[in-house]
């Protein structure tokens, strides 16, 4: 067992994939992680998206595109179980790494893709929570959607007796205890 195993510590894998297949693999690896309750040792799946805008007929255009096709990014504790899961996927060939051994990603090379950036949420839709800046800090607000992509949250917040819904920022609530 390695070091990693026992401090339970999650890292980001790149996973190589048939190209055309990663939306399929990342489809097929959370079913898999929910139907076998995994959601703790595999706990994301990304595949890195930019938008791109292309002027054609003097018309603006924008488009999705696959930052790097052909890769899927993995945020898991790596075991036995967790590597044979995820390589028993069809249309993924294997860990990027060494040999056999896969490597995570560097602090250095996760920033570079943006992906230090990706917070992990401790909360969910209906949840309850407080505004911890201002003009509501201090209010309490109950998620009623989430916008990971943005990192932004749709909040509905109590004042004067009526309900409003706030736009927020992740960094601009916390759980309520």
């Amino acid at each position: 067992m390695e070091k990693e195993d026992i401090a339970n510590v999650a890292h980001w894998y790149v996973v190589y994939t048939y190209s055309g297949y990663e939306n399929k693999v990342k489809a097929t690896l959370e079913k898999i992680v929910e139907n076998r309750g995994l959601q703790d040792k595999i706990q994301e799946i990304i595949i890195p998206m930019e938008e791109e805008i292309e002027i054609k007929d003097g018309q603006q255009k924008s488009s999705i595109k696959k930052v790097f096709p052909g890769y899927v990014l993995v945020k898991m504790i790596m075991t036995n179980e967790t590597w044979y899961v995820v390589k028993s996927i069809k249309g993924i060939f294997d860990f990027v790494g060494v040999g056999d051994k896969p490597l995570p990603l560097t602090e250095k090379e996760m920033q570079s893709l943006g992906i230090d950036d990706i917070i992990n949420l401790d909360f969910e839709v209906g949840d309850s929570v407080r505004i911890i800046t201002e003009p509501f800090y201090n209010y309490p607000a109950v998620i009623e959607e989430i916008f990971k992509d943005k990192k932004r949250v749709k909040v509905k917040v109590s004042m004067f007796g009526r309900e409003t819904t706030v736009d927020l920022e992740f960094n601009q609530i916390q759980k309520a205890n």
